[in-house]
């Protein structure tokens, strides 16, 4: 199944504006800050919201064009949308609950009992099944959601950040949970997140999505070496970006006293363009224990500050170079490669393409 979209509509502070598509059986993981239009995303899909203009294909089917005045309702797309709450009925169990979802006008009552008694034994239910589902765990809520939105055979499954709201312990399992059930749907999914790694993890392809725009999409490996943007950057979790300039196919980082050689810029800039550079902080390696600088560079750093974490050191770095113009340069290091020993200074070794050359977006009002 592939899924084709291309909308537009007003926010209350822009316009979401998305065009992509994606083939059979895709995980596209939407990555971006709270307030992006992601989940806006999410319901005009689902048909809970409706586009201002565009068109939606799901499996050569139209759900919604503006111009040919198509807008499928919510039942006919056959999208499943799993909100952040679950939006279960608390008043009953949770056979009840996956039993009366069913769409009554395509199946029979022996039919709809047969589905409702799979949905349970597939998502592994049937020692809650009896129970109220203001009885059970989050684990379990989460499957009995996902189990509603299957047995009506969902063509599109849509997860609205569904761990979100969670404990950090109880993150990693209902993750694994819902690993399995991705993996077994056959389908294509949309997978709304904040967190980076989240999406790193789940999606096939990651989308950078800024105020309502698609900044990047590609691989989970592609987005996070080269995100092009200062905000794509940001999202991806990139915490050191400064100002810099790109000459003569090298890029000068003043604040950090950084000048190396570089061969990479965003796909359709120029070297004028490039205003920024961000460098992830555990690409900054102590030069004592790298073996060979053949596509790098080692540089002195002034030791700064040093937190300690509970595997490693975060340590703020000025550059001895830069002089008065210098900036803060964080750098992450395990604790099993390198012990703060009293001394001001450290060498690190920088390889040139963890450069990364950031061009700044103009935000449309």
């Amino acid at each position: 199944m592939s899924l084709e979209i291309s909308i537009r509509k007003k926010l209350s502070s822009f316009e979401l504006e998305v065009e992509f598509s994606i083939g059979d059986a895709e995980a596209l993981a939407l990555l971006g800050a709270s307030g992006s239009g992601k989940s806006m995303l999410l319901k005009c899909i689902a048909g809970v919201e409706r586009p201002d203009a565009g068109r939606i294909v799901l499996d050569g089917r139209v759900l919604f064009d503006s111009d040919r005045k198509i807008c499928l309702t919510p039942r006919e797309r056959r999208t499943g949308l799993l909100f952040q709450n679950y939006a279960l009925f608390p008043n009953m169990t949770v056979y009840q609950n996956i039993f009366h979802s069913i769409r009554r006008e395509r199946y029979s009552t022996l039919q709809i009992k047969q589905k409702a008694d799979n949905a349970v034994s597939m998502m592994h239910l049937d020692a809650v099944r009896d129970s109220p589902v203001t009885a059970i765990s989050g684990g379990e809520m989460q499957r009995t959601a996902l189990a509603r939105i299957l047995v009506n055979d969902a063509e599109l499954l849509m997860l609205d950040e569904p761990l979100s709201a969670l404990d950090e312990h109880l993150k990693f399992s209902l993750e694994m949970e819902l690993r399995d059930v991705i993996g077994n749907f056959g389908g294509n999914v949309l997978l709304v997140t904040h967190d980076r790694d989240q999406a790193y993890r789940f999606g096939s392809k990651i989308a950078l999505v800024n105020r309502g725009k698609i900044e990047k999409i590609d691989s989970p490996a592609n987005v996070f070496a080269n995100p092009e943007t200062v905000d794509g950057a940001r999202i991806t979790g990139v915490k050191n970006i400064a100002p810099a300039s790109v000459e003569n196919g090298r890029i000068r980082i003043p604040g950090w006293g950084l000048d190396l050689a570089c061969d990479r810029l965003p796909a359709g800039c120029r070297s004028v363009d490039i205003k920024y550079a961000g460098i992830r902080m555990n690409d900054l390696k102590p030069a004592a224990v790298v073996p060979e600088f053949e596509d790098g560079a080692v540089f002195n750093f002034k030791i700064a500050d040093v937190l300690s974490n509970v595997f490693s050191y975060t340590v703020k770095l000025y550059s001895s170079t830069a002089g008065a113009e210098a900036l803060p340069l964080y750098w992450q290091v395990s604790k099993q490669i390198w012990e703060p020993c009293g001394t001001d200074n450290v060498d690190l070794y920088l390889r040139r393409d963890a450069v990364m050359p950031l061009k700044q977006e103009e935000r449309s009002q």
